[in-house]
């Protein structure tokens, strides 16, 4: 039985090799067309697949945009610099943050590459992403379907 497809969402290890990249990068692009094909059929954008399961959703959108997801090490630490989907504060949303490991700069750079996490939401349709900034300035977006 094959391995099922699980978007990054940065809360996996670190990848390994460079083989493992390219193909990492044909199962985005299949998954990524695969849920288009869904939104077509379907008629919606975004489909029930995604509003049922937005962090899921948010992480193929993200991964297939070429942006690179954070990772944890063996012991659960942040090992790399990148983005992180998890639920939302409400039901059928999704929190998206910029995170790094200690002394990466993941804080210092997380306004411009959340606000790239937000163009390609919004490029790829169907998403209201909002940057907000929280507690001790921290930045995160907040990501709900749009109606």
């Amino acid at each position: 039985m094959a391995d099922v497809f699980e978007p990054e969402t940065g809360d996996g290890p670190a990848g390994s090799g460079a083989n493992t990249e390219v193909t990492r990068a044909a199962e985005v692009r299949t998954a990524y067309a695969g849920l288009l094909q869904i939104r077509r059929l379907g008629g919606a954008v975004p489909a029930a697949w995604e509003r049922n399961q937005p962090v899921r959703a948010v992480a193929l959108t993200l991964e297939a945009a070429g942006l690179p997801p954070s990772a944890v090490g063996p012991s659960g630490e942040r090992a790399a610099t990148g983005y992180r989907v998890s639920a939302g504060p409400r039901p059928g949303t999704a929190r998206v943050e910029w995170l790094g490991p200690p002394g990466s700069g993941a804080r210092n750079e997380a306004g411009t590459r959340l606000r790239a996490c937000v163009s390609a939401l919004e490029a790829a349709g169907g998403w209201d992403a909002l940057l907000y900034r929280g507690e001790r300035g921290l930045r995160f977006v907040e990501v709900e379907p749009l109606d």
